[in-house]
């Protein structure tokens, strides 16, 4: 069982390295998608999105379109219902659910009630 988890990891892993740029654009191009897509608030919809993204990125809507593939394919976007795109990393991850912790208050109580 160990093996097979392992072998899946490692061709996750290489699926994940395959996925390659999309051709004309750097690492400065995906910053800057990065950048612009959280500055609208983290998702690409419609007209409105695309068009500051490709203002203050510098990137023409085929490049914006090409890295929001990427970065769906390699995990750092995912598709929303309504067909657009909404990136999950940085400021724009999902806030992650705070942990269920019994309240002091009820603690309080309970130990006067006890004593």
């Amino acid at each position: 069982m160990m093996i097979r988890v392992s072998t899946a990891l490692a061709a996750l892993g290489l699926l994940t390295a395959c996925a390659m740029p999309p051709k004309g654009t750097d690492e400065q191009d995906l910053l800057a998608w990065d950048d612009a897509v959280t500055s609208i608030g983290c998702e690409l919809i419609s007209e409105s999105d695309y068009q500051p993204v490709e203002l203050q990125s510098g990137l023409s809507r085929d490049q914006v379109q090409k890295i929001a593939s990427y970065k769906v394919k390699t995990e750092q976007a995912v598709r929303t219902e309504t067909g657009g795109v909404r990136l999950v990393t940085g400021s724009c991850a999902p806030a992650s659910e705070a942990p269920l912790s019994e309240p002091v208050a009820d603690a309080e109580t309970a130990e006067t009630a006890a004593g």
